[in-house]
């Protein structure tokens, strides 16, 4: 069963060419408009916070503090290609922090518990696929049902308490280090972003993610193990989420079981954000990224204008409307101009084809 339908709406290579500058500009506008949306609202609030948001300080806050968020957004994009969704990346990182910070309590060495982590992250992410591919359960319902578990198994460990102990500080490097003054957090950001555009955008298996995606049925008929792509998928998608609870572990220095759910919506705004612009109507790794960015100024103009503190949850609730609002109008429209374009002349009899 398909949970997400991926299909891609952006004009294709060669199809503006030769129109009026308006028809080019509004052609692209759908491609790039969150784009030129996001470096306006930046100004709209350099205007208006021009002592506390256009600076040095607020800068690498966001690129810190969103860091997990991103890296979570982009481990729901992966599966999301596949035209299947995947909740626990929300519910994952609870309970992948916790163990974290609890396999050091316990004598773990920190790099052990890190790989530890990383590999009961791929298993998990392998559990959901089985879940999804084997057993036939929709992604949306069987994700759910395996975060929730998780869940439930972050609060019987820590038994609602917080999870405290001594940890090293090279732990702690994982979250605090900088490189030429930035967060390291945000090169975390930008070498997934990276891998994961040239594999989905560069080689076969990227391709055959957006196959699956857009026909899973078509692609099974071209000779692609669907069941093996999207079990991968869900592994990555794991990977990812595991390694996002390493980095919040460094960061709080404590596990606890009240942290981690409220990065599930923004994650999947995120991710829905991506989907509506570079490549609109197909969820792609930079859109992903500037889905992240604007979400991330927004409600940091909006907390320094003072925005109470439902202010967070509304606006991305009203932004993932709009977005797929916007996806749904600029699909529609475009398919109605494909309908109304006039089909080109017949050539006349002994004339030469020009192209």
């Amino acid at each position: 069963m398909t949970s997400l339908k991926s299909t891609a709406l952006e004009p294709v290579r060669g199809s503006l060419r030769g129109l009026p500058l308006g028809r080019r500009i509004a052609g692209l506008l759908p491609v790039y408009g969150l784009v030129v949306l996001t470096v306006l609202l930046a100004v709209l609030f350099s205007v208006i916070l021009p002592d506390t948001f256009p600076t040095w300080l607020n800068v690498r806050s966001i690129l810190g503090d969103k860091a997990v968020v991103a890296m979570l957004s982009l481990a729901a994009t992966v599966p999301m290609m596949t035209g299947k969704i995947d909740l626990t990346v929300g519910y994952g990182v609870v309970l992948w922090h916790i163990l974290a910070i609890s396999l050091q309590v316990a004598g773990v060495p920190w790099p052990l518990a890190v790989v530890i982590v990383l590999a009961l992250g791929v298993l998990f992410g392998l559990l959901n696929g089985l879940l999804v591919e084997v057993a036939q359960i929709d992604s949306f319902i069987a994700t759910l049902g395996t975060g929730t578990l998780t869940y439930a198994i972050a609060l019987w460990w820590t038994g609602g308490r917080q999870v405290i102990g001594h940890l090293p500080q090279s732990f702690f490097e994982l979250d605090i280090a900088r490189i030429a003054g930035i967060p390291i957090p945000a090169f975390y950001v930008l070498g997934l972003a990276a891998v994961l555009w040239v594999i989905s955008t560069y080689t076969p298996l990227g391709r055959y993610l957006y196959a699956i995606g857009a026909n899973p049925r078509a692609a099974e008929l071209n000779g692609i193990s669907t069941r093996r792509y999207v079990m991968l998928a869900f592994m990555t998608s794991g990977l990812i989420t595991a390694f996002a609870g390493v980095v919040l572990a460094a960061r709080l220095r404590v596990g606890q079981a009240s942290v981690g759910l409220e990065f599930l919506l923004p994650a999947l705004v995120g991710a829905f954000l991506g989907s509506t612009t570079i490549n609109p109507g197909r969820v792609n790794i930079w859109g992903t990224v500037v889905g992240v960015v604007i979400l991330a100024i927004g409600i940091s103009g909006i907390e320094q204008l003072g925005g109470a503190f439902w202010v967070e949850p509304a606006f991305n609730g009203a932004t993932l409307l709009i977005a797929i609002g916007l996806a749904g109008w600029t699909g529609r429209r475009r398919g109605m101009a494909r309908l109304v374009r006039p089909a080109p002349k017949p050539a006349p009899a002994g004339s030469l084809p020009t192209d």
